[in-house]
């Protein structure tokens, strides 16, 4: 018996994908539950795999190709004994586009003929209520200033325009706005490689300009002593590994410091909303992990009621699963602050930028002894220096100096993390 083997729901906001490579080919023996294909979305790249065990037939859609969710990607033959691979054909793309959608193209790109295929700010597909107020009032997107996730439009954005409301406020990253590449001279252009961004890629460089085009960012600075920290975890390391089976960490103390902060000062937990303020009752905490495809921000969900030994352990587990290519769409969803350690990678001081609609990410980074002052004397201690980036249209600047401040002071002394004080 032939079975489908579709595109599965990829994760809050995520509509389509790439198909990255096929692991398997066209008369492969397949097992159950064995990937078979690789997606690659504009947040994780995740593998599908066979619904039961057999060979695997036709495939329906092309390396390369931008499937929806649901869309058919190959058949299976269940239970069917292996079969020599058939001639390689062009497989059919998935109805849903024939080129993958890019948020920041090189050069601009051309409108789509069909005016409800995507938004023209963004090259992003439409919603069903989006596409059915197009074409029932034959409208064309790209007359119309998207103002949703990454430039994407909204139902409120067709409905201003056709009530002939001015264009949103918000600039959307043109490709229009890139300079031209200048031609390099010929013995240099033979050796240059042109290789074509990834999704993943591409929706970094978009999320990133349009935080810069949107928010007011603003960045404060300070240091902090380690010293107590360092001799808390040195003392306690070898317990708490053998108690909880994860490492100690310094980032699950930054995660509770950073929500004892939030708790005080509210406005670096919330987001804007058109003329609204929306403050988060909550602590969905993004921990900013590299892989080779690109930087992933997966979240601990409702951190506000974990202990620093289930913090440690969801950390750790995102950071293998993130190494592998094993985060899913949903492990970064819904985030309201993020942490970004720098330091990991031997940074001693940067500019965090905002991770989009967040009002708020701190940074961290590399620990260097350093000569201080403390009590007239001076003294050589273990300092990081600590960054807070901050949209300046929600955050004042007292607030934001006063929450890095908060976190300065629980990081050197984490017995006020304990205590709540």
């Amino acid at each position: 018996m032939a079975i489908e083997i579709t595109v599965p729901t990829l994760g809050e906001s995520v509509a389509d994908a790439t198909v990255a490579r096929w692991i398997k080919t066209t008369g492969d023996a397949v097992a159950a539950d064995e990937p078979v294909v690789e997606l690659e979305t504009d947040k994780v790249t995740l593998e599908v795999p066979a619904p039961a065990a057999g060979t695997l037939g036709e495939i329906l859609a092309a390396e390369g190709a931008t499937v929806e969710v649901g869309a058919s990607l190959a058949m299976l033959n269940e239970g069917a004994a292996p079969a020599a691979p058939a001639p390689e054909a062009p497989a059919k793309p998935a109805p849903a586009k024939s080129a993958p959608a890019s948020p920041a193209p090189a050069t601009p790109a051309p409108v789509p003929a069909a005016p409800a295929a995507a938004s023209a700010a963004a090259g992003m597909p439409l919603s069903p209520a989006v596409r059915r107020l197009v074409e029932e009032n034959n409208l064309n997107p790209a007359a119309i200033r998207g103002t949703g996730v990454d430039g994407r439009l909204t139902k409120a954005d067709v409905l201003a325009h056709m009530k002939g409301a001015p264009a949103a406020s918000a600039p959307a990253a043109a490709p229009a706005q890139q300079m031209p590449r200048q031609q390099p001279r010929p013995e240099d252009a033979a050796r240059e490689e042109r290789v074509p961004m990834s999704k993943l890629r591409q929706v970094i460089a978009s999320r990133l300009k349009a935080a810069q085009n949107t928010a007011a960012m603003l960045t404060t600075f300070n240091e902090v002593d380690m010293t107590a920290l360092m001799a808390l975890r040195s003392t306690y390391r070898q317990e708490f590994e053998a108690a909880y089976g994860t490492r100690l960490g310094f980032m699950g103390m930054f995660v509770l410091a950073s929500i004892k902060a939030l708790q005080e000062f509210p406005a670096v937990n919330a987001e804007i909303d058109g003329t609204d303020i929306i403050y988060k009752n909550y602590y969905n905490i993004g921990v900013a992990v590299g892989t080779p495809q690109g930087l992933v921000v997966p979240v601990v969900r409702d951190a506000g009621g974990l202990g620093l030994a289930e913090i440690e352990t969801r950390i750790a587990d995102f950071g293998d699963r993130a190494r592998n290519g094993k985060i899913t769409p949903d492990d970064m969803a819904g985030g309201s602050f993020t942490i970004s350690n720098g330091g990991v990678y031997g940074s001693l001081m940067s500019t965090p930028i905002l991770n989009p609609p967040q009002s708020g990410i701190l940074g961290m980074h590399k620990i260097e002894k350093r000569p201080v002052v403390v009590d007239d004397a001076i003294v050589i201690r273990p300092m990081m220096y600590l960054a807070l980036s901050y949209d300046h249209r929600i955050i004042d600047g007292r607030e934001a100096v006063s929450f890095l401040a908060r976190i300065k002071e629980l990081v050197e002394d984490p017995r006020r993390i304990v205590l709540g004080v």
